[in-house]
């Protein structure tokens, strides 16, 4: 082959590529229009730019691992959107789709901390927190994600939320296209040099509040010590969370249902995969 053919053969390839990026874009943007004419949108904001973004990946880079950070205030509602992007995955494959990283699981162990102190109460009074970024190990959550995103196996650690115990090397988790990595402070600084997409959940705080105690009661927080923990969650949340909304791609609506959640991820999924004509999930 001649270097001229050559020339023509990959002018013909980035051709072929921006129609495919362009419909790509139509079909998202489809999609979302439809979005803003629900009652309860579940998109309230997203950078037009992150969404060339997505669609030129999809083309030009299918086959590379995919972080989705999803981050927002305590009992927000990133798991319930984890769980329902889960569920729409699994709609177009069962094979390698997602894996699904916890911030929670990363909590530093403060059993010995606990257990010193006698009860929640007289913890909190001793000015300790769980909820400000020192309480987990990023560090050890973005090499996790690294080797994740490397094709590597990794065991997460799980943590308990009543006994306040982290078990290292617990949880198998294996590489897979799309990696769902949820919770208060998967957007801190630290990480967002590997992130791939900033998601952030906005829920009014009245809300938020009326979840987070019925949470707290589950995890053995009542009374005094969860009015005490729950102070110390408005106040960390306004000092290190509600700020990452500023640089997150999209601003999700947490007061979606979960039923819509699922079938607009699932519509978004074949709005791409429809153009890319994999049946493997294309991000």
């Amino acid at each position: 082959m001649t270097e001229l053919n050559k020339n023509e053969l990959e002018q013909a390839k980035k051709l072929a590529n921006m129609s495919k990026i362009s419909k790509i874009l139509e079909n998202i943007r489809e999609v979302i229009a439809l979005d803003r004419k629900q009652k309860q949108p579940l998109i309230l904001r997203i950078n037009e730019a992150f969404i060339f973004n997505i669609a030129r990946k999809a083309i030009s880079e299918k086959n590379s691992t995919f972080i989705m950070s999803i981050a927002g205030e305590s009992a927000s509602g990133k798991t319930t959107l984890v769980k329902n992007a889960a569920k729409a995955c699994l709609k177009s494959d069962t094979d390698n789709v997602y894996t699904v990283i916890c911030c929670d699981d990363y909590y530093k162990d403060a059993s010995k901390e606990l257990s010193q102190a006698g009860n929640y109460e007289k913890l909190f009074e001793s000015g300790f927190s769980f909820d400000t970024p020192d309480a987990i190990d990023l560090n050890l959550m973005k090499e996790h994600l690294k080797e994740l995103k490397h094709g590597k196996e990794i065991y997460s650690p799980l943590y308990n939320f009543i006994t306040c115990e982290s078990k290292k090397n617990s949880v198998l988790k294996k590489p897979a296209k799309l990696i769902l990595n949820e919770g208060l402070y998967v957007l801190h600084e630290i990480l967002r040099d590997i992130i791939d997409v900033k998601i952030y959940v906005y829920t009014p705080f009245e809300v938020i509040k009326d979840r987070w105690f019925a949470r707290a009661a589950s995890r053995g927080k009542t009374g005094l010590a969860a009015q005490m923990q729950f102070h110390d969650v408005n106040q960390t949340a306004f000092r290190h969370i509600r700020p990452t909304m500023d640089i997150a791609d999209v601003v999700i609506n947490g007061m979606t249902t979960q039923e819509y959640i699922e079938d607009f991820i699932h519509q978004l999924i074949e709005a791409i995969t429809s153009v890319t004509s994999n049946k493997h999930l294309s991000l």
